[in-house]
């Protein structure tokens, strides 16, 4: 069985307001009728006030903060142009949804018609991580295993504590208003990449799905490219944030395959038991506990995370050439999650507004 490239390629689903009102504002149509090169590297998605972007194959993690930089700059250059800004975050601390206005393709235009209002009040923003994995039933086995830490990453990149205004309570909003979409959630285990083809042949035949692209898991395989992609994590605000985002993905990957190589695996619990520390981490992020499947007990989310690095992943990371880069979770644990940062403004201001100011200048630094 061949090893995996265990290349990374990232998507980034910006916000585009008004930095005067804070307000979300519709952009897309303006990249759609703009130049080809604009138009090839940032995406429309549902809402015209989404941007999307693509990086490049990144053969490392060090390509793919150049990538997440770069892409960065050219949405906020182009913006700029119109007067406007970009913001980072699982939801927009008080627009609507009801206010916003659907991108017109038929992607979307059909999206809404089959989901009808649940595609309305989709207004979320997520960052998606790709790991290249060219051997298929590695990468089901990789899919079944790696579920059990799609929790603890969510905990780190929790950024969406606002809906319409309000505070929710929770610090991954993002992950309520998402699981109203089908087929969404942590996924079921495979036994087999024949097993998973079996699946989507069933949901195809059925005229449920079109193709596999409308599954939308936490974690997929992708339907075009030879990847894993993770899509758990909302919207990350800081460029080191994604960064260290996706060295943890790889990392987990790395050692999946260390151990698969080995005759080793890493043990698989049911996706209800996992859907547990899920909303766990959507309600409590970094402030509260995960539950350690294999000792029954709960644990600071924190302590668990730093399980994850110091333990499981102690081994591949100087081989993948990525320590700082994962070691950065330490300084979110200290320093709190973008929706801690959120809440920390609101409860110093009061103001929503400020919170929109704060995520413009966090998702422009170092950029």
């Amino acid at each position: 069985m061949k090893a995996p490239s265990l290349t990374l390629g990232i998507e980034e689903e910006y916000q585009v307001v008004h930095p005067e009102t804070g307000e979300l504002t519709s952009f897309i149509t303006e990249i759609l009728e703009g130049d080809e090169e604009t138009r090839e590297q940032i995406h429309p998605e549902l809402h015209q006030a989404c941007v999307e972007t693509a990086s490049e194959v990144c053969r490392d993690v060090a390509e793919a903060r150049e990538e997440v930089l770069r892409m960065r700059r050219l949405v906020s250059g182009t913006v700029a142009e119109k007067g406007l800004a970009i913001l980072a975050a699982g939801t927009h601390p008080f627009s609507t949804w009801e206010q916003q206005d659907i991108t017109p393709l038929a992607r979307y235009v059909g999206l809404r018609e089959d989901l009808q209002q649940v595609a309305e009040r989709n207004l979320i923003f997520g960052t998606h991580i790709h790991v290249g994995i060219e051997d298929r039933d590695f990468m089901v086995d990789a899919m079944n295993v790696s579920r059990y830490f799609l929790p603890h990453l969510l905990a780190l990149s929790t950024s969406s504590p606002f809906w319409e205004g309000s505070r929710t309570g929770l610090h991954s909003y993002r992950s309520i208003i998402w699981r109203n979409f089908p087929r969404t959630g942590i996924p079921m285990s495979f036994g087999s990449w024949n097993e998973y083809e079996h699946f989507i042949e069933t949901m195809v035949r059925s005229n449920t799905i079109p193709d596999s692209s409308k599954i939308w898991w936490d974690v997929r395989p992708n339907h075009k490219f030879p990847t894993l992609e993770f899509r758990v994590c909302d919207m990350c605000t800081r460029v080191e944030e994604v960064v260290c985002i996706a060295a943890i993905f790889q990392g987990i990957v790395a050692k999946l395959w260390k151990l698969r190589r080995d005759n080793l695996t890493f043990r698989q619990y049911p996706e209800v038991l996992l859907a547990e520390n899920k909303w766990r981490a959507a309600r409590y992020g970094l402030t509260g506990k995960l539950i350690d499947f294999g000792r029954q007990s709960e644990h600071p989310a924190a302590d668990l995370i730093i399980e994850i690095i110091e333990w499981f992943l102690d081994d591949v990371v100087d081989e993948l050439g990525t320590r700082a880069e994962v070691e950065y979770a330490l300084r979110i644990l200290r320093e709190g999650s973008s929706s801690q940062r959120q809440l920390a403004v609101y409860e110093e201001t009061g103001d929503t507004r400020a919170v929109v100011r704060h995520l413009i200048a966090e998702t422009a630094e170092g950029v």
